[in-house]
């Protein structure tokens, strides 16, 4: 090839994919306003609570586990069951919400904290069976429901980050390859096992998730904004590249509250080109506040179209 013809080359390559990777670099906010429902069992439909038309909303049922949903559960090696309100957040319901407001999307979380009053466990038999299990179950769901994403937030461990890893990563690449699902995230929060396990799925299979919603609310009651900046780039450096979600709780738990400054620190995340969207614990608690912080959240993120 002569000198003239890989200048020429050499411009059309620049001209392609340089832009793409400016994009992915630089900074960017977001409009994403993501909230928890259906864990409680408090009655709570899609309907109660508050949609801005200018945000893109998704709506996290929570949650499917592989457990038995007798009344001692017990693992079932990826066979994933509905745990969450379905008489209230039926596959109906889903549908309706979706045509009546195009902006939202619905997806389910696996895992979660409990199940049965007992801790609900990551407990594989083996990679491959709990991969193939999952794989049925939860396409089978996510079609009943007509669902467009999947979130992971197990919180306790029967395996080790390798394997869970390597059976989340899998799981996400089939759901993914065969368009069942168009999104994925990961609910981690700040405590050694969970951020072993995590790390691990991150640094092999990041590439897969596309929202990293981390529980900040984990964090001590009482937390400041400095604090709370803090904890922000910390876990941006854990899981570098991401698209890490503030968040708050609605029941009062912990972290950083809208009272205490949560939305000053959004400001200050969205002067950097961080606010990569908001995600509040959930819209079960925030029925008995009017949802008050569901419609400032999404005001603000609605700022940033």
């Amino acid at each position: 090839m002569d000198s003239s013809k890989l200048l020429i080359s050499l411009v059309i390559l620049q001209t392609i994919f340089l832009p793409f990777s400016s994009i992915q670099a630089d900074p960017t906010n977001s409009n994403l306003f993501r909230e928890y429902i259906g864990a409680e069992f408090n009655n709570v439909r899609f309907t109660d609570v508050p949609i801005n038309s200018n945000v893109e909303f998704h709506f996290i049922l929570s949650f499917a586990i592989d457990y038995t949903t007798s009344s001692s559960p017990s693992p079932t090696n990826g066979n994933f069951n509905v745990f969450w309100d379905s008489d209230n957040l039926d596959p109906s319901q889903v549908s309706s919400i979706k045509s009546d407001h195009p902006n939202v999307k619905v997806a389910l979380s696996l895992g979660g904290d409990s199940v049965g009053g007992g801790s609900a466990y990551f407990n594989p038999s083996s990679i491959d069976s709990w991969v193939q299990n999952a794989v049925s179950s939860l396409t089978k769901i996510i079609k009943e429901y007509n669902l467009d994403g999947i979130d992971i937030d197990y919180e306790h461990f029967s395996a080790d980050p390798a394997t869970f890893a390597e059976c989340i990563g899998r799981l996400l690449t089939t759901l993914k390859q065969t368009q069942v699902i168009s999104f994925a995230s990961i609910a981690p929060y700040d405590d050694d096992e969970i951020q072993s396990h995590y790390k691990a799925l991150w640094s092999k299979y990041g590439h897969l998730i596309d929202y990293v919603n981390f529980q900040f609310y984990a964090y001590d009651k009482g937390t400041s904004v400095s604090q709370f900046l803090t904890y922000f780039e910390t876990q941006s450096s854990n899981y570098k590249g991401g698209k890490i979600l503030p968040s708050f709780s609605t029941d009062g738990s912990g972290g950083l509250s809208p009272e205490d400054g949560f939305f000053t620190a959004c400001s200050k995340l969205r002067s950097q080109g961080e606010l990569h969207g908001i995600f509040i614990w959930s819209a079960d608690d925030s029925m008995a506040n009017g949802f008050r912080y569901e419609k400032r959240s999404q005001a603000m993120l609605a700022s940033n179209n």
